[in-house]
């Protein structure tokens, strides 16, 4: 394993596994920070974006189990009457 690989994460060492030992504590606590430090925080405009195509999704799927669900409800009385 090349040194390059082992510090990935802005000069955070990830352990040796080939020794068996656990990473200490602060080691994974700095790991964290360094990989939090990477994410991507949504703008306003992608927020509301987002937030609207999940609402649509949920409507969708929603009125597609509706569906199905009226058409085993005529299926069942169709079949055992009512």
């Amino acid at each position: 394993m090349s040194e390059t690989s082992a510090r990935d994460t802005q000069g955070v060492g990830r352990g040796n596994a080939q020794s068996g030992g656990s990473p200490s504590p602060s080691t994974y606590v700095a790991q964290v920070i360094a990989e939090l430090r990477k994410v991507h925080r949504p703008t306003q405009r992608e927020l509301i974006t987002y937030t609207i195509v999940v609402f649509v999704f949920v409507l969708v799927i929603m009125g597609f189990v509706v569906g199905v669900d009226q058409i085993f409800t005529r299926l069942v009385e169709f079949t055992f009457g009512s």
